[in-house]
């Protein structure tokens, strides 16, 4: 069982991403035209950015309804819900009609459809994460616990190749009904999402915790008033894996595009051998996480980051191909080293009557200012005159708050751990 939901929680959550970050990529590529025209150069794509950014402020709501439900009735049937809510909303986004047929009420629908998605993976990730992390062994959590996480890059390299293959389309095929295809797809996967957590059970945790009588009331109120203060800090510790992670592939592919006037399939190939990368780091340091600690692996990590953000922008804008590639590469596997921990490090500080909505809602806080990294970049960019170091100083901030977050993680998490 510990095996069947570990698997299910990686695809299930591999799903999910696929379809939040299909939105990201189609921001950055066709969205400008389709849904928001008529503005003057470098706005219309900050628009669609923003747009993209409207799924993260989504998050911390599905975090809270989602976190009450996995608290109260269990981690299961949240996840069984979020699935579902994500898989309607990405297949009806490609259903709609763009801004050329009904004006205004185009990219309306659209921004609300990607709340939902929001509201949907504000619950997905902290849900998936825990379930693993409480059926697996007391020495096995860290690495157990980071398998979710692979559901990143999996999402990634699948709504990446599926642009990949659309992009190959003429410019009008593409634009007329290309664009549509990944995201019908998803009606497809959701079948596949919800038989494979129909076979799951709840968390051993989850039971002991009903069992004992320990459920609350109302478990966010719970977190807020006994721990305010770790939750600050689980958010700052969390930044990089998202922040850091859309700085280097929703707002590359546009830089990429853009400014430097590489062709998409370029800029989509470097994110796929990102995620490439990002499988091979998360595997190791998670496992890694077991013997020195989920914190003290994020830390490292951060300060990676942080050293190579300024060489990493220098090949980016090189603007060769190949020194591109390598540098979002290199820049994505940097900061898979913290995001490997995260679930771990995150759980141990709540007690599992409150981790749910307590874990949930600290990442989903970091979720929004994530969510704003590919428009705050187009503005740094603009203040550097389109040199590379606006961008390379905004992921070197997101790495230093990263490592502050860890930092601080190490120093509570001595006073009390729960798991």
């Amino acid at each position: 069982m510990v095996r069947r939901v570990a698997g299910a929680s990686l695809i299930g959550t591999a799903l999910e991403w696929y379809d939040y970050f299909l939105y990201g990529t189609a921001a950055a590529l066709v969205f400008e035209t389709l849904f928001f025209p008529g503005f003057a150069p470098g706005v219309g794509i900050l628009v669609a950015f923003l747009s993209f950014a409207v799924g993260f402020v989504a998050r911390p709501i599905g975090a809270i309804a989602f976190g009450h439900l996995g608290d109260r009735h269990g981690r299961r049937l949240a996840l069984m819900v979020t699935v579902l809510v994500m898989g309607l909303a990405t297949g009806l986004i490609g259903l709609l009609p763009v801004y050329e047929s009904v004006g205004i009420a185009a990219p309306i629908a659209l921004s609300l459809l990607r709340f939902a998605q929001g509201f949907s993976v504000g619950g997905e990730w902290s849900g998936a994460v825990l379930l693993a992390l409480e059926y697996a062994p007391a020495d096995k959590r860290p690495f157990y616990a980071s398998i979710p996480q692979l559901g990143s890059p999996l999402g990634t390299l699948v709504s990446s190749g599926a642009f990949i293959a659309v992009t190959q389309l003429p410019e009008d095929a593409l634009l007329s009904w290309g664009w549509r295809l990944p995201f019908v797809f998803a009606f497809v996967l959701l079948g596949v999402a919800v038989y494979l957590r129909v076979r799951i059970e709840e968390s051993p945790l989850f039971k002991q915790m009903l069992e004992e009588e320990r459920a609350q009331r109302v478990p966010l109120f719970t977190a807020l008033r006994f721990s305010p203060g770790r939750m600050v800090l689980c958010a700052a510790g969390s930044l990089l894996g998202i922040g850091g992670f859309f700085l280097l592939t929703t707002f590359i592919l546009s830089y990429g595009t853009e400014t430097l006037g590489l062709s998409r399939s370029t800029m989509l190939l470097a994110t796929q051998l990102g995620a490439v990368a990002e499988i091979a780091i998360i595997m190791y340091f998670g496992r890694l996480a077991n013997r020195w600690g989920a914190w003290k692996v994020s830390a490292f990590g951060s300060a990676v980051t942080l050293v190579l953000a300024f060489p990493i922008f220098l090949l980016i804008g090189t603007s060769s191909a190949a020194l591109v590639i390598v540098g979002v590469t290199v820049g994505i596997a940097a900061l898979s080293i913290p995001y490997a921990p995260t679930g771990a490090m995150l759980a141990e500080l709540f007690p599992s009557e409150v981790r749910y909505s307590a874990v949930a809602l600290s990442y989903n806080i970091a979720g929004i200012v994530g969510g704003f990294v590919p428009a705050i970049a187009q503005v740094f960019l603009g203040f550097s005159d389109n040199q590379v170091w606006g961008p390379a100083l905004l992921l070197a901030l997101i790495a230093a708050t990263n490592l502050a977050g860890a930092l601080g993680i190490s120093v509570v998490r001595k006073r009390k751990r729960y798991v």
